[in-house]
């Protein structure tokens, strides 16, 4: 293990045998926690190439299951995001693409920053199941079309173990060791389609659209070598997506998007842009024809019962997510354009008051968030709402809040939501 630490740290190529001794060592317990973080700050710092990226995630797959999909009737598509402020994508994306006659097959995780993952949004609906076994997953998919589950144990264990240790020793932020964290868990699940909304900006792990390009052929390369069609969205983290920020809060924000209330044109945007992606791949049809049938079934209500019938196939009852009713009005000082949003520093807000974990042991309010009244590009009066805060057993200060708000006389230009798409020609 010190042979291939220095042999890294000098910036040389790790062959497949040198990576899976590390990796499987560290996984069976004979390679030490310190020995690890010294091997992953040496990749941070010096970078791994393709090939080895590519042997990184190979390793990491092999690690745990891999599932068969093969009882699944018709097309199947798999969408990952790399998490944000507000982002409550797949719970309107799932049964979207699922009326859209494409199976969605989901496994999520939980959330371990500003608010709670997809699974921790799903558990603030009553008595909602999110531990399924395999046959259930079949069952659900062939019955409704979707499933939204919490990762299996042994799938991918050696990146649940790695991630622990890359979050509590500042390594997270490595195109190579992302992109085999995130590839090794879609490849694992066997959707053969894979859409991946890569979030940039002060909000997202990717600060960048430089980086974000790096990562995105980095990923495309590796499902290439799997044989997945992998599409790259890169969007904007600069600003909150939607309205809401919590968890129970961003459920009721997608039931209201699924009923046909639009309220945050970046949610419809970006909405839009995602399942008419997933649906063209998944029915190999042109985007323009995908656009049509997803915003058909949006309209006409078909997803929305989608949501009810697997919300009801996984025990929740619909009826009952619980909101804080200690709500408060936080109001402007200026009159302006709202020129920015802090989103790092709001999502850390909404963190601090129960709605995220700041480690994993850590247990999230469900009950607890922001609803903004106001977005970027939005004109605001003084004393005007800018948004709610619903609060429980945390109290938070309101010059924190409004510090977030950044109101000017001009708007200038603003950033588009969505940036590009990377794609492999096939």
């Amino acid at each position: 293990m010190l042979e291939i630490i220095d042999k890294k740290r000098r910036k040389q190529e790790l062959t497949q045998e040198e990576i899976a001794f590390v990796v499987n060592g560290y996984v069976d317990g004979s390679i030490p926690d310190y020995q690890m973080s010294s091997f992953l700050m040496a990749v941070c710092l010096n970078g791994m190439t393709e090939e080895e990226t590519i042997n990184l995630t190979d390793v990491m797959i092999k690690s745990g299951d891999i599932l068969d999909l093969s009882m699944i009737n018709g097309p199947v598509v798999d969408k990952h995001s790399t998490g944000g402020v507000g982002d409550k994508t797949t719970l309107i994306l799932a049964p979207l693409v699922a009326a859209s006659g494409v199976n969605a097959c989901k496994m999520s995780g939980r959330g371990l920053g500003h608010t709670g993952g997809t699974i921790d949004k799903l558990e603030s609906i009553a008595g909602f199941r999110t531990n399924l076994t395999l046959n259930e997953v079949i069952d659900e998919i062939n019955k409704i079309g979707m499933t939204i589950v919490s990762q299996t144990a042994n799938l991918v264990p050696a990146d649940k173990k790695i991630y622990a240790l890359r979050d509590v020793t500042g390594t997270v932020e490595s195109i190579p060791l992302i992109a085999a964290s995130i590839m090794s868990k879609k490849i694992a699940s066997s959707s053969p389609n894979i859409v991946i909304d890569l979030k940039v900006g002060s909000g997202a792990l990717i600060k960048n659209i430089e980086d974000a390009r790096i990562l995105s052929n980095l990923m495309i390369s590796i499902g290439k070598r799997y044989n997945r069609k992998v599409v790259c969205i890169l969007t904007n983290m600069n600003r909150p997506l939607g309205l809401s920020i919590g968890n129970a809060l961003e459920v009721k924000e997608s039931i209201d998007f699924l009923s046909g209330i639009y309220k945050s044109k970046d949610l419809y945007e970006l909405i839009m842009k995602l399942s008419s992606t997933m649906v063209s791949l998944g029915l190999n049809i042109s985007l323009e024809e995908a656009l049509k049938k997803v915003k058909e079934n949006l309209e006409n209500k078909k997803a929305l019962e989608k949501f009810y019938e697997f919300v009801k196939y996984q025990n929740g009852d619909v009826g009952n997510i619980q909101i804080s009713e200690k709500v408060f009005s936080i109001k402007s000082s200026y009159t302006g354009f709202l020129k920015e949003i802090d989103t790092l520093k709001i999502g850390e807000l909404v963190r601090d008051i129960g709605a995220g974990r700041l480690n994993k042991t850590d247990i999230i309010d469900p009950t607890v968030g922001f609803v903004l009244n106001k977005q970027v590009g939005d004109y605001v009066l003084q004393d005007e709402e800018l948004l709610k805060v619903y609060l429980n057993k945390k109290d938070i200060k309101i010059s924190d809040i409004t510090a977030c708000f950044h109101i000017e006389n001009s708007l200038g230009e603003i950033e588009p939501l969505i940036y590009e798409v990377i794609k492999w020609i096939y």
